[in-house]
């Protein structure tokens, strides 16, 4: 698998769960979580996946503001 699909991959999941959490710290934690744990199942570079997650998790509600737990 090519690094762009891996990338393409982890942001999207990253992405679609991370309005898990009620704050941005929480949303920020869960997609670094997630981003994390993408990587691994794909055997991409783990703390490249966090950051990526983290960073889709911490924008999360300002992409998506009627996203649930977003006020």
């Amino acid at each position: 698998m090519s690094i762009t699909l891996r990338l393409v991959a982890v942001l999207g999941v990253a992405a679609t769960l991370t309005a898990c959490g009620e704050t941005d710290l929480e949303r920020t934690a869960t997609g670094a979580a997630i981003g994390g744990g993408v990587a691994a199942l794909t055997n991409g570079d783990l703390a490249e996946g966090a950051l990526i997650g983290a960073a889709a998790g911490a924008i999360s509600c300002n992409v998506a503001p009627g996203a649930p737990n977003c006020y």
